[in-house]
């Protein structure tokens, strides 16, 4: 697990790196769009996910890969790598400082160390499966043990929204049933970026639908390891729903949300 987390950290800074000197002056150019034209993809994120193939495959030529700009690989060795390049590409296009790398790795199905680097600022987090979640400051460590639980009209909750108009509008509805009955909503833009704000007690609660497993495989162990239940239908976070809260609120939590109808 030591050597996994050692690689996702070097692999991440490298990643930082790349991006901070592609990226230009003003709005960043466009090469194309994904589920529809709102859904943005830059030629950085697909160099910067290259990179990271690259550098984790030529470590660990045995392992899978996938990726959100699909160079995805097969592996054998039961290792699969799980990364989102440029977590917040909206974001990382207009220039508002909340992007990110984030890079998960899981052994047989099993997540085991997860990274995710805010890349305009540079705060780092981590964690490894059992060994709690960190924040990283140069050669400081921060222990995260998310927020204390609060009722739900006090929460202040993270949420995001899909590209696909029909879709959006079912989410914009289900917030807005939900915002009356708590503190605030916040829309960041980044879901690794929303569960490492849940870890570090920025935020309350998280929920969304429609995230891939490079929205938030890195991002939901640092939230499990910082003590908070990341859940869904049945149980498992997936494409369907995401929520996670303190164990201490999440039935209440996910009671409106229910409720909500997200």
């Amino acid at each position: 697990m030591s050597e996994l987390l050692d690689l996702a950290r070097s692999v991440a800074a490298d990643a930082v790196e790349h991006v901070r000197a592609l990226r230009p002056r003003g709005r960043v150019g466009v090469a194309g769009t994904k589920s529809s034209p709102t859904d943005l993809v830059t030629a950085i994120d697909r160099s910067c996910e290259e990179l990271i193939r690259a550098r984790i495959l030529a470590a660990r030529p045995d392992d899978a890969f996938v990726g959100e700009e699909g160079q995805d690989v097969a592996g054998t060795s039961g290792v699969e790598w799980i990364v989102d390049p440029i977590d917040g590409t909206v974001n990382f296009v207009y220039g508002i400082p909340r992007y990110a790398v984030s890079i998960a790795a899981r052994r047989d199905g099993v997540d085991e160390i997860g990274v995710v680097v805010n890349i305009a600022t540079g705060e780092a987090y981590e964690a490894t499966a059992g060994g709690g979640a960190w924040r990283v400051d140069g050669n400081e460590r921060t222990r995260l043990t998310g927020p204390p639980a609060a009722p739900v009209d006090q929460m202040l909750v993270a949420t995001g929204f899909n590209y696909v108009p029909s879709v959006r509008e079912h989410q914009a509805a289900a917030v807005g049933r939900m915002l009356p009955h708590v503190r605030d909503i916040r829309r960041i833009g980044a879901a690794a970026l929303d569960l490492t704000d849940l870890a570090e007690g920025r935020l309350d609660a998280y929920v969304e639908q429609g995230l891939k497993p490079w929205d938030h495989a890195a991002g939901a162990l640092i939230a499990r390891e910082a003590g908070l239940v990341v859940t869904g239908p049945g149980g498992v976070p997936d494409e369907r729903l995401v929520v996670a809260a303190p164990a201490a609120s999440v039935e209440e939590f996910l009671a409106l949300v229910e409720r909500c109808r997200f």
